[in-house]
């Protein structure tokens, strides 16, 4: 097989890992019930604790990528019937929206178009006694950013679900201060791990309403937090663990940690601040308004006239061959329209901002 070429990988999915979480992935592999793994599998749930802000006794890396995540948020919390007020302005909403319906719920959606947020007063307003309430943080698909606080401050009864898939290491995420209920995210994007887990944390309020024995039993919050945690009769298995890809999150939160999240956070919006005011200086149009971007992940507008011979996947492939430098594509109703440039984890870095634009500089010709 030949050699793949060292990509900087600047699009919506994964993001260059940190270089601490490659050689964690070539640590020598150790049994799922080894306790140096176990003591591990406890610390990186500690780290989870620290990066989400939160004290929930129920916060752990589930094995499966964010859209575990999705669907253990829904599975162990949704009855047939159960009024599920949705916010949907990309992608990823209307993901929860057909989740949340395969699980029998009485769907609610919000809406609000894409590329700009929601409003909480009219998420709050969709229902007057919903069951859940569901917002992404961090729309992947359009670069938006989505008001937590407001919502978790009057959610009344309802379970308050956040997706934090590409804000969790980005950008503040204060679990316990917005009162979120549940969240989760994933790893490839600003935790600079690659994909496989997905962090999910559970208040003790929503856990008192877990389902005792919810249509999944590989997502069972009931079951899995007897594993993660060491009760009065020490753990119970309930699956082999992803050893390999918990080593490396563990490793991605500390450094992380060691960087310091406020710290992270701020590199994370320099080069998204820089990459934006670059796009702009080339003549291209960014899809959200100022106030509403996020720094981690920027649409840019396809300009009407492209060189000659070139299309939009034309300029990404370009990207990709002669560069090496990968960006994403529009999803949804911008496919075509957009493209998505991600700056997260290690990826975010000043020099990986200004090769791109030189790159761009040359295929646009501008």
């Amino acid at each position: 097989m030949a050699p793949v070429p060292q990509r900087i990988l600047m699009g919506p999915g994964p993001s260059n890992p940190y270089p601490e979480v490659t050689a964690a992935l070539v640590h020598p592999v150790l049994g799922h019930l080894d306790p140096e793994f176990l003591s591990v599998l406890d610390e990186t749930c500690d780290r989870l604790r620290t990066v989400f802000a939160t004290a929930n006794a129920l916060t752990l890396p589930l094995s499966g990528t964010g859209s575990a995540g999705m669907e253990a948020s829904f599975v162990n919390f949704v009855r047939p019937g159960d009024p599920v007020v949705v916010g949907v302005n990309g992608v990823f909403g209307e993901r929860m929206c057909e989740v949340a319906a395969r699980h029998g719920a009485e769907v609610v959606r919000v809406e609000a178009p894409w590329g700009r947020p929601l409003d909480p007063k009219a998420v709050l307003a969709a229902h007057p006694s919903p069951s859940v309430i569901a917002v992404v943080h961090a729309e992947t698909s359009t670069g938006v950013r989505n008001d937590l606080a407001p919502i978790g401050a009057g959610k009344g009864d309802a379970l308050f679900v956040a997706d934090t898939v590409t804000s969790l290491g980005g950008m503040e995420v204060a679990i316990d201060t917005w009162q979120v209920d549940v969240a989760y995210s994933g790893t490839q994007k600003c935790l600079g791990v690659p994909p496989g887990l997905s962090p999910l944390t559970v208040s003790d309020r929503a856990r008192a309403r877990l389902l005792p024995r919810p249509s999944s039993w590989y997502l069972d919050l009931t079951l899995l937090s007897n594993y993660v945690t060491s009760g009065e009769g020490g753990r119970v298995y309930h699956h082999t663990a992803p050893v390999t890809m918990i080593g490396a999150l563990h490793a991605g939160l500390g450094r992380v940690l060691d960087e310091g999240l406020v710290d992270v956070w701020a590199r994370h919006e320099a080069c998204g601040r820089a990459l934006q005011r670059g796009l702009e200086e080339l003549g291209l149009e960014l899809l959200v308004p100022e106030e509403s971007r996020l720094f981690q992940l920027t649409t840019v507008l396809v300009p009407d006239r492209l060189p000659d011979g070139l299309d939009e996947a034309g300029v990404r492939r370009a990207l990709l061959d002669h560069y090496d430098i990968e960006i994403g594509a529009g999803a949804g109703q911008l496919a075509g329209r957009v493209w998505r440039i991600g700056c997260m984890g290690h990826t975010a870095r000043p020099s990986n901002v200004e090769a791109l634009l030189g790159a761009l500089r040359e295929i646009l010709k501008r």
